[in-house]
């Protein structure tokens, strides 16, 4: 095998036919000889192209519905036939069959068949067979053969070809195989992933996980780990699939961040009001609804001002020029929005360090999902925490029955609990957070650590008392004794939703209607690793 190695015939058969044409005439001018099949052929003849059908190197037509077509050594020879090896030569002489140089395959679009909500039988049948084949064969005989899987890498192969008179390198070749046999796996992790939903498997025998890279990273949460960041393939609103409009390249906890600032402001439905959400360290440090954008981010903002700096906002509505203004007011690293106006867009201008993040709209909190946690030895894969309680769920456990503005704090401090790490505690009041414990080995300290940030901010903003005082507070799973409820109450609350279902129960609601409480378990909690 020598490193160079000329293309003198290519095979095509793409179904995205996205730069095929452009690429058939850069071949052709290369003196290559061009193979094709069906839809691939005829594009690439209406560009005046001479193409020889596939069908005729075979000597079988295409078949059953175009199921059986490149499925024969005269292709597959064609493609895995060792080119030093005198065995080979010597057969491939003996059966007419001759060497292909270059595969350009992209597959059936079974992705996207199932994303449009295909029936079972029209994404079976967009699952493709002599694709993957060729790929893996020309992948395999990468010594030799060239395989292009994406439209991406025309462009580098013409230039290869260019800087080497219509060769390869054997580097070049290796990095196509790669990425062939990537693509390939990704797609039968698609086909066996959907397959298990399909037919009500909760854990198949095997789990694949695949994805595309979106970028690599600079490193990951510390400067020694390397990173990089994958998609995986849909074209849901999110970080993913974000347009970045200014600021620095987003490092691998700005993205974490800033997918849990999403999520969480996901929760809040624009036509029920503007939302905002700022996150550090994927933790909230201020939740908040306004009548406007800027009052939701004033009110977030004034929940914890110090763990503000240099976080992560994201905003339920476009932003505005007003919020805008208002964000400008300290360093931020990352601003996430389904949209931005021009005057927004012009103020952010003048601060290049903050990373403007705008999306098609919200993530949709209830959509299914996979969740995927390495561990030693292998990985965890669950549902994703897409639970809801509506205020019909709940069940009041006290004598004395939360307000109607108390059970609308209470519902929207549980939906921000939701996206806090536990132990979790959140007060709020009026629509807004005041105060949040997060990721402590004891539920006390939490309520301990939730108190005192809202005591410190009532310092700073020169407030009577704590804002905690007169607030609701959610727990995201029951307490176990009642120390936890106690320590809630004294802090202020007069309001608790909390899971329920404590073999202790009982003590605690009693301690509850001690303290003059209002409680409601909501059968469901939320913990948050």
């Amino acid at each position: 095998m020598t490193d160079l190695h000329p293309i003198r015939r290519a095979l095509l058969s793409v179904s995205d036919k996205t730069g095929l044409v452009e690429l058939g005439q850069a071949l052709a001018a290369r003196g290559v000889e061009l193979l094709s099949t069906g839809g691939s052929a005829r594009a690439l003849r209406d560009a005046g192209l001479e193409v020889r059908d596939v069908a005729d190197v075979t000597g079988f037509p295409e078949m059953m519905d175009g199921r059986v077509k490149t499925l024969h050594p005269a292709v597959h020879g064609g493609l895995l036939a060792l080119r030093d090896n005198a065995a080979h030569v010597e057969a491939m002489g003996a059966h007419g069959i001759a060497a292909i140089d270059l595969l350009v395959v992209n597959l059936y679009p079974f992705e996207a068949t199932v994303a449009a909500g295909a029936d079972y039988a029209t994404c079976v049948e967009n699952i493709d067979i002599g694709g993957p084949a060729m790929i893996r064969a020309a992948a395999k005989n990468h010594g030799f053969v060239n395989v292009v899987v994406d439209v991406e890498d025309y462009a580098p192969l013409l230039a290869e070809m260019e800087a080497h008179d219509g060769a390869t390198t054997y580097a070049f070749r290796q990095s196509l195989a790669q990425t062939a046999y990537a693509r390939t796996a990704a797609y039968d992790a698609a086909v066996s992933g959907w397959m298990a939903g399909a037919l009500g498997i909760e854990a198949p025998r095997r789990h694949a996980v695949a994805g595309r890279l979106v970028q690599p990273l600079r490193y990951g949460e510390n400067p020694h780990q390397r990173a990089a960041f994958y998609g995986d393939g849909s074209d849901a609103p999110g970080v993913a699939t974000a347009v970045q409009h200014q600021g620095k390249e987003l490092s691998y906890n700005n993205i974490n961040d800033t997918d849990a600032a999403f999520r969480l402001v996901s929760e809040f439905a624009p036509e029920d009001g503007p939302a905002c959400a700022i996150i550090k360290h994927a933790n909230p440090c201020g939740v908040a609804r306004g009548a406007t954008l800027a009052e939701a981010y004033g009110k977030a903002f004034d929940c914890d001002r110090t763990s503000a700096f240099g976080g992560i906002i994201a905003l339920n509505r476009p932003l505005d020029a007003e919020t805008a203004e208002a964000i400008s007011g300290i360093f931020t690293e990352v601003v996430i929005a389904p949209g931005a106006d021009a005057a927004a867009m012009g103020i952010f201008a003048r601060k290049k360090n903050l990373r403007l993040l705008t999306t098609s709209g919200l993530a949709d909190p209830r959509a299914a999902g996979r969740v995927v946690t390495q561990v030693s030895g292998g990985f965890l894969v669950q549902d994703r925490d897409a639970g809801n309680v509506a205020a019909s769920d709940l069940k009041v456990v006290t004598r004395r029955q939360p307000s109607d503005e108390e059970l609308a704090d209470l519902l929207f401090a549980w939906t921000v609990a939701k996206h806090v790490k536990s132990n979790a505690i959140v007060f709020a009041k009026g629509g807004a957070t005041v105060g949040v414990g997060a990721g402590q080995m004891s539920r006390v300290d939490s309520t301990r650590i939730a108190a005192r940030k809202g005591a410190d901010m009532a310092e700073v903003l020169g407030l009577p008392e704590a804002p905690t005082t007169g607030a609701v507070a959610a727990s995201d799973a029951f307490f176990p004794f009642p120390d936890g409820l106690l320590a809630v109450a004294g802090a202020g609350a007069r309001a608790v939703i909390q899971p329920g279902g404590s073999v202790r129960d009982d003590e605690v609601i009693a301690a509850a209607d001690e303290a003059g409480l209002a409680m409601v378990f909501t059968g469901m909690r939320h913990f948050r690793h």
